[in-house]
């Protein structure tokens, strides 16, 4: 019987868990997806800036015993654990000085920003993903026509085990001002990301 490898140009046999990845020198950031070292694809000013203004309005508007936190990755499962551009979670029983990956348990909200590299993943693979996980609500943000951030807002289906729009009087997709309750009271005012 032969070791496995220990180069990630040559995966073990089952792919890769979380642990065998997360300290190796890799040339680039990294997903696992199915247990398969996928690199990160590059991000843009927009992407990073609505990103890093949804983050610290989501951490301002936290109430215990959540907390938000942005590019935290979580365990789904050893071979699988995404790191959404914003999170938002349950910190009850959780160890902030040993805590690598945010059980998906805890987990309320799961919220990526679409880049141009990302488009497939946030749209198909990571909602899917997350909804199978049982995460309760995804928001998707999109580039509007006018380069403002589009926010659409996804509830998890228990029945089907899906994401159907938000249902609400003002509609699922926002544009202006967006106000929730879950996973806590927030109102977000999309146009001030990019003020003119």
């Amino acid at each position: 019987m032969t070791a496995e490898p220990i180069d990630w140009m040559h995966p073990p046999s089952k792919g890769w868990t979380y642990d065998q990845v997360k300290d190796l020198d890799l040339p680039f950031d990294w997903d696992l997806v199915d247990g398969v070292i996928a690199p990160r694809g590059m991000t843009d000013h927009w992407h990073d800036r609505v990103r890093n203004r949804l983050y610290v309005q989501l951490d301002q508007a936290r109430e215990d015993p959540y907390e938000a936190e942005a590019e935290r990755c979580i365990m789904i499962d050893e071979y699988n654990p995404p790191k959404p551009d914003v999170i938002v979670y349950d910190r009850s029983g959780l160890d902030f000085f040993t805590l690598e990956c945010v059980p998906v348990g805890a987990v309320s909200l799961a919220l990526e920003v679409v880049s141009h590299g990302s488009r497939s993943d946030d749209r198909f693979r990571k909602p899917a993903l997350y909804a199978e996980a049982g995460i309760p609500h995804y928001w998707r943000v999109e580039r509007g026509e006018d380069n403002l951030p589009v926010l659409h807002e996804f509830w998890l289906d228990h029945p089907t085990g899906v994401y159907k729009p938000a249902s609400r009087p003002e509609g699922a997709v926002h544009t202006d001002r967006f106000r929730t309750e879950v996973p806590f009271p927030v109102e977000i005012d999309l146009k001030s990301i990019f003020p003119v």
